[in-house]
């Protein structure tokens, strides 16, 4: 808060006391897992990088910052392979089967999915990658794989979940990067995703589509959003209308929109809402959530947003910022600022990129209003801001 201090202009701006999160352990409804060993030819382990090491895997059985079901299932896998003696991919001789554990769990309605990331164990069809592909992983690991993964889902089944068990799914990854890549995704048991509630509305979560991880800590922070562009709507905007005890504004941008959560919740205050998000899948999944939720006036455009801003025709009369980590690239908010319009509501999760943007921002013409900080990732240093910028008059 004070890097804010010193770029924000407006003396007079409200700094409004951060929004604890609900939840200071078990917050977490998404977790990545990598297998590997704790040390060097040692056993087989399942869980975080060791700080500043690239090989050596921690082991994260009592972890508290995710619930009991992850530790449950944490423990189940790890057992299970490790008592079948099945290789972790090595990330040095690229060799290996088992690379990574997704395990994501809906705070609301229970539900959780299970996605298993494999190498391709010498299933290597040559349509999906021709001969242009530079790292062939072409032997088996498992000799029969069938029955591994048949074993594996019995294992999951039988466990005393707390919540529900909706799916488990096999990923294959050939990679080098050691990161989770869907290379393509079968699905074991039950269905590919989960469902979600936040403020009344019903979201359906794919295993590599963009949510929140804390869902409590975000419907906290998707009220602060809304009250901001609620505040937007009083009679400082001549765009908007009060009509009855409803703020409504004609068009509003969504921009970096993901799956479309803000867009849609802020749905009962716009005539029509415009999100734009480069991610293709969020924004298959933002139309498909919309539609769900029986949002007619939502329209989610697939694209950047220095791009895609010249192919929009309606102007907007408010625009939501909600960009990744490195804030707003600097041609696309030079564009943006050029729509004049007399509010950006601004969701920042890192405070040095927020007051970087703020900058020009300001010289632009716009005025820091409010700031409120809420904690999304209780024990660290980490926190999503929300800024309540006006057009100066």
């Amino acid at each position: 808060m004070a890097l804010l201090f010193d770029v924000v202009e407006n003396k007079s701006c409200l700094y409004e006391k951060a929004v604890e999160s609900p939840l200071h352990y078990g917050y977490r409804n998404k977790m990545e897992y990598t297998f590997g060993n704790e040390k060097k030819d040692g056993p087989l382990t399942l869980g975080l990088h060791r700080k500043k090491s690239f090989f050596d895997i921690l082991p994260v059985t009592e972890c508290n910052i995710v619930d009991g079901d992850f530790r449950r299932i944490l423990r189940a896998t790890m057992d299970y392979f490790g008592e079948q003696s099945i290789p972790f991919f090595h990330r040095k001789s690229h060799e290996g089967y088992l690379r990574h554990l997704l395990v994501r769990k809906a705070a609301h309605t229970g539900e959780i999915l299970i996605d298993l990331v494999t190498t391709w164990n010498g299933r290597r069809p040559q349509e999906r990658y021709g001969d242009k592909r530079d790292f062939p992983v072409d032997r088996c690991f498992v000799e029969d794989e069938e029955a591994l993964l048949a074993g594996y889902v019995e294992v999951l089944q039988a466990l005393p979940f707390d919540g529900t068990l909706c799916g488990i799914l096999h990923t294959s990854n050939d990679s080098m990067a050691d990161v989770i890549r869907d290379e393509g995704t079968e699905v074991l048991y039950g269905r590919e995703y989960f469902f979600e509630e936040l403020l009344s509305l019903r979201f359906r979560i794919t295993p590599f589509s963009f949510f929140q991880t804390n869902s409590l800590g975000a419907e906290a922070l998707y009220s602060v959003v809304r009250e901001y562009v609620l505040a937007a709507g009083g009679a400082s905007s001549v765009s908007a209308q009060a009509v009855g005890d409803t703020v409504r504004f004609g068009n509003v941008y969504d921009l970096y929109s993901g799956t479309g959560t803000i867009a849609q919740l802020l749905s009962p205050v716009a005539e029509h809402v415009t999100g734009v998000e480069i991610v293709e899948e969020a924004v298959a999944a933002a139309r498909r959530n919309a539609e769900e939720n029986g949002l007619s006036n939502c329209t989610f455009h697939a694209g950047d947003v220095l791009k895609v801003l010249d192919d929009l025709t309606e102007l907007p009369d408010l625009i939501v910022l909600d960009p990744p980590r490195d804030g707003v690239q600097a041609k696309a908010l030079s564009k943006i600022l050029q729509y004049g319009v007399p509010h950006i509501v601004y969701v920042s999760c890192k405070p040095t990129s927020l007051a970087r943007d703020l900058v020009p921002i300001q010289e632009a013409g716009y005025r820091v209003d409010r700031v409120r900080c809420v904690d999304m990732f209780p024990f660290t240093r980490h926190v999503e801001t929300v800024v309540l910028l006006s057009k100066e008059k």
